[in-house]
């Protein structure tokens, strides 16, 4: 991780070429790759330039350590392990090349397959760069503020929950948590993606390694650095690139197989013709042209590159994918099933409307009344009242002998009143005509209600609501087209609130009051048909029901830890439109393992065919069987383009 103090570094911002670059050069594949070629170019023209054959072999048997070394070492490893490695039967087809004097084929071969693996491994590291990039963005030191006011630097590592942290103008937050005093814009894009700094004020989240402006923050830290977003992000990126797919599973399970049956068919076409007195070197030159020509490379390569593409394409773009097996398994979607708080809403309730008594108090008195008796509490309605009458500019009084009691509501004593803010169950007293007609129509149109009562007279009604997702209807309608069957919404909410949002969003089948269990069975339910439900969610009971489904995936914002654990895939910035792109993308990745496939094996077969029947040249063995594999890999990367996101 970098220091602080390189962090905050002004430098002008690389330019893409450089950044590419810079990129390519940090895989050492790569850079074996490249000396192998320069060493071939070397040789090459050294030989045509007539030089002595002892100097141009120097190059070309240089050519042959550098690309060679790694590939060959990695095979007599697998070979131990009795797995005969395509890797360790090129270098070696590669060797008996040079030593029947076709020592430039050999450095060819040498080149092309090197150039073939650097691919690979350069689609494997962008996987793993594309997300992992964030934890350089987290300063490694802090400024803790105590309790008698001093200040002191720690490292970021030991910030815990509860401590006070001073950001600074220009400074990154240190850890997540919640703004306690000041006001600035921090720029939140390298965790969100969003493209405008962000107003943030007492009560608002801030991010750890998000850039603070120009203003000075004190932050309440809520997680510890090792349970930051972006550290959460981090753990479960690295088992992305290390897992395989069953494609690539069943093709490594076939290539041993293949790999020996080959190796007895080049030995065969070595020792029959010579039983019946065949040259040596003829002979030998065509079995070891069979063994390059069949050599399943490409068709190795065909599976991973595309998949591991595709996940660095989506991790950039806000969704983490947490294996290739999961983005080999998106394309097969069928039906999206998605929870409600949190998911197509934003989990956070705000207050829609006051009503009051016929002959009582102003509404503003009223809200500052109910607020000053919610300042204590923990519950998210709460927060909302409270938030409602900041925002009004309400100056809230100091409550006293404040109570709550879950499932009713709140009492405290208030400016000489005592209040209590609780559900309309919890309330003994008649509501008056206006207040009970105004509970009816909120609770029929979804809404949460609390009663606000003033020295034992029901005064006001307040109405909450949660925030539709802006993105969640966009995102449901190209769901529907995208999915055999339209999405479906589980959920524990009441039926009303449930059928409120569901029309909103344009979803037709709702599923409500569903507790975690029901949740399962509603998924297997789902799944029974041809169905391949994708559960989209963000709490803990959405994990049981994540385990159960075809797939799951968490919002990645507001998702709990059991529910992050649990999902295959993280929506990182809780877009949700991100979901039918990546959908898309699975299906995209999918589609390019076919091509390569069919790419693989129809240049494979010709080549087999062209040796078998007839006479195929070293060099046009060599260049059409690694020509293959290089185009594979190619077309792999194609996924990481921009392009592949945005069709």
């Amino acid at each position: 991780m970098q220091p602080v103090t390189a962090l905050l570094t002004h430098r002008p911002a690389p330019t893409v070429s450089a950044r590419a670059r810079n990129r390519v050069w940090s895989v050492p594949e790569a850079r074996w790759a490249a000396a192998a070629l320069a060493l071939f170019t070397l040789g090459s023209l050294l030989r045509l330039a007539g030089a002595p054959a002892a100097v141009w072999w120097t190059a070309y048997l240089l050519c042959y350590a550098a690309g060679g070394w790694e590939p060959g070492l990695a095979g007599l490893r697998a070979l131990r392990d009795r797995v005969l490695d395509v890797d360790l039967l090129m270098v070696v087809a590669a060797v008996v090349a040079a030593a029947i004097g076709q020592v430039l084929d050999g450095a060819l071969l040498i080149v092309i397959f090197a150039t073939s693996g650097a691919l690979e491994a350069l689609a494997t590291k962008r996987t793993r760069d594309s997300v992992t990039a964030l934890l350089d963005l987290a300063p490694e030191q802090g400024t803790r503020v105590a309790a008698d006011g001093r200040e002191e630097t720690v490292p970021a590592a030991d910030l815990i929950v509860g401590d006070v942290i001073l950001v600074r103008p220009g400074e990154r937050v240190g850890a997540d948590g919640h703004v306690l005093d000041g006001a600035s814009d921090v720029d939140q894009a390298s965790v969100t993606g969003e493209p405008m700094p962000v107003a943030k004020h007492p009560g608002d989240e801030v991010f750890a390694g998000t850039m603070n402006g120009t203003g000075a923050l004190r932050v309440r830290v809520t997680r510890a650095a090792a349970d930051s977003v972006v550290a959460r992000i981090v753990a479960m990126v690295e088992q992305a690139s290390e897992t395989k797919a069953r494609t690539q599973l069943f093709i490594e399970t076939v290539e041993q197989r293949y790999s020996v049956a080959m190796v007895s068919v080049t030995v065969l076409l070595l020792v029959v013709p010579l039983l019946f007195g065949a040259p040596l070197n003829a002979t030998l030159l065509r079995a070891i042209t069979f063994m390059i020509v069949a050599s399943p490379c490409a068709v190795v390569l065909a599976t991973m590159p595309p998949l591991l593409s595709a996940i660095a394409n989506a991790g950039r773009h806000g969704v983490l994918v947490k294996s290739a097996v999961v983005m080999e398994q998106l394309g097969q979607t069928s039906l999206v099933a998605f929870d409600k708080t949190g998911t197509l809403t934003q989990g956070t309730p705000h207050l829609t409307s006051v009503t009051v008594a016929e002959g009582q108090a102003a509404t503003d008195h009223l809200l500052r009344l109910a607020a000053a008796a919610e300042v204590a509490s923990q519950h998210p309605l709460g927060a909302a009242v409270v938030a409602a009458a900041l925002e009004r500019g309400l100056d809230l009084p100091t409550a006293t002998r404040f109570d709550s009691v879950p499932g009713r509501g709140v009492t405290a004593s208030v400016s000489g009143h005592e209040i209590a803010v609780l559900s309309p169950a919890a309330v003994h007293a008649p509501l008056s005509e206006p207040l009970a007609a105004a509970v009816a129509a909120a609770e029929g149109r979804g809404d949460t209600v609390v009663v606000v009562i003033v020295d034992g007279r029901p005064d006001a009604v307040l109405a909450l609501t949660d925030r539709l997702r802006p993105d969640a209807a966009a995102a449901v309608a190209a769901l529907a087209a995208a999915t055999a069957y339209p999405p479906v919404l589980l959920t524990g909410d009441n039926d009303a609130a449930a059928r409120h949002v569901a029309s909103a969003v344009g979803i037709d089948e709702v599923r409500a009051g569903l507790l975690p269990q029901q949740k399962v069975a509603a998924v297997g339910e789902l799944e029974s048909g041809t169905a391949r439900v994708l559960l989209v969610g963000d709490g803990v009971n959405d994990a049981p029901a994540m385990a159960a489904a075809h797939l799951g995936f968490a919002m990645g914002r507001r998702g709990s830890d059991l529910a992050l654990q649990t999902a295959d895939g993280v929506i990182i910035r809780d877009e949700l439109a991100a979901l039918p792109r990546v959908i898309a993308l699975s299906r995209r990745a999918r589609r390019v393992v076919i091509a390569n496939l069919v790419i693989a094996a129809t240049i494979i077969a010709a080549l087999v065919t062209w040796d078998l029947a007839g006479h195929l040249p070293l060099p046009l063995g060599v260049a059409g069987h690694e020509g293959s594999t290089v185009i594979v890999g190619l077309n792999g990367l194609r996924l990481l383009r921009r392009s592949a996101w945005n069709p």
